[in-house]
């Protein structure tokens, strides 16, 4: 999952599934840890069956999962748009910053992603 804010800050994350209960924990931690004095948060996805607001009922108590999208805006790609979209061109930045190579493990891979992360920033 990528995250662009103002002042062009960014967070890669890496896991070995991507479930709708894992983009619902990484969207509570970019309103709670991260920006928890924030309003509105503006979160541009993809067209994939994971990003629901019914994510947040599977993964969070009814109160919790309640208030969480209530801080998001969620803009889609375009299912016909251009292929061109805000995370594939990140996509595309990290490919040719950091990930031009196989990284043998997970674990390998989080490590260079946070210092994409750190360089990035």
């Amino acid at each position: 999952m990528f995250t662009k804010l103002p002042g062009l800050w960014h967070r890669i994350t890496r896991a070995k599934t991507r479930t709708r209960k894992d983009w619902a924990r990484q969207i509570q931690h970019l309103l709670k840890p991260d920006h928890p004095d924030a309003g509105k948060a503006i979160l541009v996805c993809g067209n994939l069956n994971t990003h629901v607001l019914e994510a947040f009922y599977e993964a969070f108590p009814p109160e919790q999962a309640k208030n969480l999208p209530s801080r998001l805006e969620i803009h889609c790609t375009p299912n016909h748009g251009s292929r061109l979209n805000i995370p594939e061109i990140e996509l595309s930045i990290l490919t040719r910053q950091c990930l031009n190579r196989r990284v043998p493990t997970l674990e390998a891979l989080r490590a260079e992603a946070a210092s994409w992360n750190r360089n990035r920033n």
